[in-house]
C-alpha cells in the first residue's frame, strides 16, 4: 500500500511539471513578442534620397590640373534645393565636401583631365551625411567635358587644338621676331626682339604641356549621388515645397 502511494505521488508531480512547462514557454514568447515588434518598426524620420539624384553645385575654390594633387580637398555648395514628395531633403547652401582622386596634365597627344569624388554633405544645421557622389556635368565650363561614367573632367579637344595652332604660330613669330630684332640692332630692336622671344617661349610651353583643366570659383557643377542615401529628416531643415 505504501509503495502504491509513492508511485501515485511521483506520477502526480511529473504530470504537474508537464502541464506547467508549456505555460512557461508561452509566457516567455509573449514577453519577447513586443520587443521584437518594436525593433522591426520603421523609423518615421528616415527618408531616402534615391540613387541617380542630380544636385547642382557651385565650387567654393578654384581647381586646376596645373597645381592640383591627388587627395586634395574639394569644397562646393548646393545652388538649389532638392525636393522629394514636397519635402526639401537637401537645402540650398548645404556644403559638399570631396577630394581629387586623379589629375593629369596635358601632353602632346593627351588632354588634361581631373577626377573628383564627393564624400559628404554638411547641412546648415551641422548634420553630416556620408555619400558617394561624382561629377555628372560641368555646365559652367564650356571648354571642359565629362568623358566617362566615373565623372572624369577632360579638356575639350577643340580647345586643345585651337591652343596648339595658336602656340605654333606664336612660336614661329617669336623666332622670326628675335632674329629680326637682332638684325635691326639698337635699343628698339633689342626690345622688340626680347618681347618676341618671350612670346616664343610661352608658346613652346603651351606646345609642351597643352591647356590645363581650370575650374574657377563659382563654376557650376552637377553632382550625381551614386547610391541611395538615407537621412534623418528630424536633423535637417525640412520644409514644404512652395
Amino acid at each position: 500500500m505504501r509503495f502504491l502511494c509513492s508511485v501515485l505521488l511521483i506520477s502526480g508531480l511529473a504530470f504537474g511539471q508537464a502541464v506547467e512547462t508549456p505555460k512557461a514557454a508561452n509566457e516567455s514568447t509573449a514577453n519577447l513578442a513586443p520587443a521584437q515588434q518594436t525593433a522591426a518598426a520603421p523609423d518615421p524620420n528616415a527618408v531616402t534620397i534615391p540613387a541617380g539624384t542630380k544636385v547642382p553645385l557651385v565650387l567654393k575654390q578654384a581647381i586646376s590640373t596645373k597645381n592640383a594633387r591627388e587627395g586634395d580637398a574639394v569644397y562646393a555648395e548646393t545652388a538649389f534645393p532638392f525636393v522629394l514628395n514636397d519635402r526639401i531633403l537637401i537645402p540650398a547652401g548645404t556644403y559638399i565636401q570631396g577630394k581629387i582622386s586623379h589629375t593629369e596634365r596635358s601632353t602632346r597627344g593627351k588632354r588634361a583631365e581631373i577626377l573628383i569624388h564627393f564624400t559628404s554633405m554638411i547641412y546648415p544645421s551641422g548634420y553630416t551625411v556620408m555619400l558617394p557622389g561624382s561629377v555628372q556635368n560641368t555646365p559652367g565650363a564650356d571648354d571642359h567635358a565629362v568623358k566617362d561614367a566615373e565623372g572624369t573632367i577632360q579638356e575639350d579637344k577643340n580647345t586643345g587644338k585651337r591652343v596648339e595652332e595658336a602656340a605654333k604660330g606664336a612660336a614661329v613669330g617669336g623666332t622670326v621676331g628675335t632674329i629680326g630684332g637682332a638684325a635691326a640692332g639698337g635699343l628698339n630692336g633689342a626690345r622688340y626682339g626680347g618681347l618676341a622671344g618671350l612670346a616664343g617661349g610661352a608658346a613652346w610651353a603651351l606646345l609642351k604641356h597643352g591647356p590645363d583643366v581650370k575650374l574657377d570659383v563659382g563654376t557650376s557643377i552637377e553632382m550625381e549621388i551614386q547610391r541611395a542615401v538615407t537621412v534623418d529628416a528630424s536633423r535637417i531643415q525640412v520644409a514644404k515645397a512652395q
